[in-house]
């Protein structure tokens, strides 16, 4: 096989949940744990450190790989889904794994595959950790698909477990409140291994309280510890913190490459985890801000408030659940512009009117859906948007919403692009070959 026929291998002959949904699911790590055994337990053979989280654990886990190759570490990255090429998921020093590695390892162990019948997210994991152990890397930094209690990289103990926030997403899977969430993310906490979370909601708060004392595992609950007093948007395009630790100054004017508002949840977390990464590895202050600038550089990370176009300007995100679009309106709030465009579409499974009432009104509409089978159809979110007076046409793909909306808009509009990762993934994508044409 070549490597488009391995990858058209992984995404058609495995059940993968990003694109079918529910039927991909596996509500235990048997697979995974064979998965393990069968290549002799990578994963023990170098350090690892595990993030989870509703929201924010993909920057959280970028920024954290991106401040240890700064301090000088061999660091492997693993992260879901990809936007343009599957080898964006298993990184080390922010290049990805090689086509001619991804090949070898489907052809050697596809008769194992056959038998075992993995989904496509634990083979996924058994690829990254085999390949990380092979290369010999010092640290990992693991982010989890979904949940945490049986994800397929729960297998691994961490030096650091890290949960970013707990809101309301794949509830059929997780549970309908947020206590149920916080269970299963919960999950990734381990016997007398520090756990951080940016998490402070009471009933949430109890929960982790609980199970990191069943564990004796170390707890830091961040907004005990750190303030952002206040931040802005530098000339350089980087937003700019300043940060108390305890009600004193700790840091004034420390940039991050991340430049979406909503960052502001993110970066206390990663500092409370550098923090106590210090114990474990050598890491200095100017790696630690350089790190934070050079995330995007270093570790090639896409999706978060990124600019694709500049006139007219065109945004996308990936937030794709109510917290996540709430973010997304806010900071679309402070920005100056004549006319708002909205290009958007979602997966099936997502509370769509919990996130329609949030949306803003004064918008023109481009309703659409990504190329894949969870998809919500455009016509039907056209017809629920129109519920909460939210109004536009629908488009069969991606590519045509986005040339509609870049034919309708002045240099002065905004046009932004979201609702979900994939619909984001193309969005990416076109800008590419847009910009080359």
């Amino acid at each position: 096989m070549n490597y488009q026929e391995t990858l058209e291998y992984l995404f058609k002959q495995l059940p993968m949940f990003q694109r079918i949904g529910a039927t991909a699911y596996k509500a235990n790590l048997n697979n995974t744990i064979a998965l393990d055994n069968y290549f002799g337990n990578p994963h023990k053979k170098f350090k690892t450190i595990h993030i989870a989280g509703t929201n924010g654990k993909g920057s959280v886990t970028h920024s954290i790989a991106s401040v240890l190759q700064e301090a000088g570490y061999k660091t492997g990255l693993y992260t879901s889904p990809h936007y343009l090429d599957f080898r964006e998921r298993i990184k080390i020093n922010g290049e990805p794994v090689s086509k001619e590695y991804v090949v070898a390892f489907v052809e050697k162990h596809s008769n194992f595959f056959m038998s075992l019948k993995p989904s496509f997210f634990e083979i996924t994991v058994a690829m990254a950790f085999d390949y990380f152990a092979k290369e010999q890397i010092d640290v990992a930094v693991i982010e989890v698909g979904m949940g945490g209690r049986l994800d397929s990289t729960n297998i691994i103990t961490p030096v650091l477990s890290v949960i970013t926030n707990i809101s309301y997403d794949h509830t059929q899977f997780l549970g309908n409140k947020l206590t149920e969430i916080a269970s299963e993310k919960a999950g990734i906490i381990k016997k007398d291994i520090p756990v951080v979370t940016g998490e402070t909601k009471t009933e949430v708060k109890q929960v982790f309280s609980k199970k990191a004392q069943q564990v004796d595992a170390p707890v830091f609950f961040v907004d005990n510890n750190y303030n952002v007093k206040n931040f802005y948007l530098s000339e350089q395009n980087t937003l700019v913190f300043n940060i108390e630790k305890h009600g004193n100054t700790l840091f004034e004017s420390i940039e991050f490459g991340l430049i979406g508002e909503y960052q502001k949840f993110n970066i206390a977390v990663i500092l409370q985890s550098v923090e106590i990464l210090k114990n474990i590895f050598d890491i200095n202050e100017k790696q630690l801000k350089e790190g934070l600038i050079n995330v995007v550089k270093n570790t090639g990370i896409m999706g978060r408030w990124q600019t694709l176009n500049d006139n007219p300007k065109v945004i996308c995100d990936a937030g794709h659940n109510i917290d996540g679009i709430h973010n997304v309106t806010n900071q679309i709030k402070n920005l100056q512009f004549e006319k708002l465009h909205f290009v958007i579409g979602f997966v099936k499974d997502k509370d769509i009117n919990g996130i329609l009432k949030i949306l803003p009104q004064n918008a023109l509409y481009y309703f659409t859906k990504a190329n894949l089978l969870r998809a919500l159809n455009e016509k039907e979110l056209k017809k629920q948007a129109e519920t909460h007076n939210l109004y536009g046409d629908d488009y069969i793909s991606v590519e045509t919403a986005i040339l509609n909306a870049l034919k309708n808009a002045t240099d002065n509009d905004l046009i932004f692009i979201g609702g979900s990762t994939f619909i984001v993934a193309e969005a990416i994508d076109f800008f590419r070959k847009y910009k080359k044409s």
